[in-house]
């Protein structure tokens, strides 16, 4: 590896098990380099968590409820005191009802909505503050996306609007934060094989048929995500800022099908 990310230190919120997209990119910056901390909520994620921390190194670890400012507050004053600043922060954090990822999205209940939004969107602004006071010298913010922000996806029904709500923040984020030297940016990969996307109706059929259509014929690899993880927080990303950047194999530039499955 050419260790791009060699002296880089920054904090991966939203690994759930070896599966998880933010595994992936967390294996791909650890291989070029970078010093790790995790974040999860609760034990029981952190049980599953702290083998795969430490498999990387990692020694930092702290639970983390993006929906308490307390906890919020303990979180990045730990960085601080371990660390002092932060060169890039990996915002993996999503959420809704399992119960309305089925179904019609005009039957969304106000209080799913709500906090979907506040989980799924509102957290990566508030990461944003509270990390940009921990880069001093720039860096670099990053989270995840789906094209079920801006294309109709079959069940995935009120997690595309926070999709749509959190890259819009991305590009405001990008602006207020580019006069410090910091970058933020998405990445969108294809339909993965994770613990949160088997949640969504459909899902299997959803990940077929993407395989099936789209220009690469395969869907996106967690190699593949790291890897782009790596490019947008590393040097080489250094005027890539505000960008919603595809790992889909190609299937986002579809207008339908391919011919042998229509």
């Amino acid at each position: 590896m050419a260790e791009l990310m060699a002296g880089k230190r920054g904090l991966i919120m939203g690994v759930a098990n070896e599966r998880s997209i933010a595994w992936g990119i967390a294996k791909a910056l650890h291989a070029e380099g970078a010093e790790l901390a995790f974040s999860y909520q609760g034990e029981a994620f952190g049980k599953r968590l702290q083998p795969l921390a430490a498999s990387l190194g990692s020694t930092v670890m702290v639970d983390v409820d993006v929906n308490n400012d307390e906890s919020m507050d303990t979180c990045f004053s730990t960085l601080k005191d371990e660390w002092g600043s932060l060169d890039f922060v990996v915002h993996a954090i999503a959420y809704s009802d399992k119960n309305e990822l089925t179904g019609r999205f005009i039957n969304t209940s106000r209080a799913n909505f709500k906090n979907s939004l506040t989980i799924s969107c509102y957290s990566f602004i508030d990461v944003a503050k509270r990390a940009s006071e921990l880069m001093p010298n720039g860096g670099t913010l990053l989270t995840l996306t789906y094209q079920g922000s801006n294309r109709v996806t079959p069940f995935y029904n009120v997690m595309g609007v926070a999709k749509a709500a959190l890259e819009s923040s991305v590009r405001y984020l990008a602006n207020d934060l580019g006069p410090q030297g910091i970058r933020v940016n998405a990445i969108s990969p294809g339909p993965m094989k994770t613990l949160a996307g088997a949640a969504i109706g459909g899902a299997r059929k959803t990940f077929k048929t993407t395989e099936m259509n789209a220009p690469m014929r395969a869907n996106a690899t967690l190699e593949a995500v790291g890897g782009t993880a790596v490019y947008l927080a590393s040097d080489y990303g250094a005027c890539t800022t505000g960008e919603i950047v595809m790992v889909d194999g190609g299937f986002h530039v579809l207008s339908m099908a391919q011919p042998e499955n229509l």
